[in-house]
């Protein structure tokens, strides 16, 4: 056997590299896109990655904090492998050594080599996202510009869509590539760079995989029964500053939510709450549908951070779509304009009250802390984006 070596300092102790190995989050954010993991000898280590590239593999020794040992297995690889990690204290950080056992074969030479460049890359990201939480994979892609919305059945037939398998455009961001481009909201997107785009959100990665901010790819796309097609620039993506700081950090997010709060209460001014409660179709929200799906965004908010603190985020096969029954639901339960404006401002408070609580444990877990922070801070967050739609509900519901 030949052994392929990479190696790296990071500036974090061995306990929290440790954890990086052997936990599915923790892994999620620096190696893979999706990962299950039982971090003991025989337990899985199942690893996946956007374009449907995979390692089935398992556990060999744990000896915790200094050493993981684990079969590598790929989906193109002609037999499994072996990594053995090497964590060394050193300086109050951790050297990093991987050691992958490959065939002393002539067939396996030009494979090692790629093994050598994936651990070396994989081992910067690492580094990168316990030292800062920035995920290069992320902060070196592309922006498009876009909010994804859901696209169902009714959605297609309403829009004169022909098809049913597409992503369909919830709202565009201010100057950015895709509003360039002269999409608009409910434009369904179904060809990006000659990849194909479905329903599923995470087309969307592997169409723009290894391409750059300022690279130009063609867009075809569905507006209402027409298809068009058009050159877009990505944009370069900016990178939030995210504070460490709970407490400064709640208060950042908190200039951003009101800022969006003061524009869905303006919608309402002088709106009755039968106007408020009434659909311009029967296929489509009510203005107080809208703001219910803005509630159950910060529910979902606190769920999400819940879950990145206990270091078992959930994993679903699809990008969802919004359940009407819930949303139902929650208009029942705030019957009136002035109660689910309240309700909204309530789960907004929730949310920043739990910012200001994050345990000093999952801020020091920098990939997790960052991850969640940058999405708080998005300059088009989910609030705003529905703005607009709240204003054509109530413009349609006026005529």
């Amino acid at each position: 056997m030949a052994a392929v070596t990479s190696e790296i300092f990071v500036d974090a102790p061995p306990k929290v590299v440790y954890r990086a190995f052997t936990n599915a989050t923790s892994l999620r954010e620096w190696l893979c896109d999706v990962a299950t993991v039982e971090p003991h000898p025989r337990g899985r280590m199942y690893l996946w990655w956007r374009g449907e590239f995979y390692s089935s593999g398992h556990y060999l020794e744990l000896d915790e904090n200094k050493k993981i040992k684990f079969r590598w297995y790929p989906s193109i690889d002609p037999a499994p492998t072996e990594v053995t990690v090497s964590l060394i204290e050193k300086d109050g950080g951790t050297v990093v050594r991987m050691d992958h056992d490959v065939p002393d074969d002539p067939s396996w030479s030009k494979m090692a080599e790629t093994f050598r460049d994936s651990w070396d890359e994989s081992l910067e990201n690492l580094k990168s996202v316990l030292e800062t939480g920035i995920d290069l994979r992320i902060a070196n892609r592309p922006m498009l510009g876009i909010v994804p919305g859901d696209f169902t059945e009714e959605q297609a037939k309403a829009l004169g869509v022909p098809l049913r398998e597409g992503l369909r455009l919830d709202g565009l961001v201010d100057g950015m590539g895709a509003q360039k481009a002269g999409l608009q909201k409910d434009d369904v997107l179904i060809e990006m760079a000659g990849h194909s785009i479905r329903s599923d959100a995470n087309s969307l990665p592997e169409a723009i995989a290894g391409k750059k901010g300022g690279d130009n790819i063609e867009v075809v796309f569905y507006r209402g029964p027409e298809k068009k097609t058009v050159t877009m620039e990505l944009s370069k993506r900016p990178m939030p500053d995210v504070s460490f700081k709970p407490a400064e950090l709640a208060k950042n997010a908190r200039e951003l939510y009101e800022a969006g709060l003061a524009e869905v209460e303006k919608c309402f001014e002088g709106v009755s709450d039968a106007e408020a409660m009434k659909r311009p179709d029967p296929k489509e929200w009510s203005a107080l549908e809208i703001v219910a799906h803005l509630i159950h965004g910060e529910r979902y908010n606190q769920i999400f951070v819940t879950d990145l603190i206990d270091g078992y985020e959930r994993v679903a096969d699809n990008f969802g779509s919004n359940v009407d029954a819930q949303v139902q639901a929650t208009v029942k339960a705030y019957p009136s304009v002035e109660l689910m404006l309240e309700a909204l401002r309530r789960a907004v408070e929730e949310t920043l009250a739990y910012v200001g609580c994050l345990p000093e444990g999952f801020v020091a877990n920098k990939g997790s802390y960052y991850r969640f922070g940058f999405g708080l801070l998005q300059p088009n967050f989910h609030i705003t984006a529905h703005v607009q739609q709240i204003k054509d509900t109530l413009a349609d519901v006026r005529k």
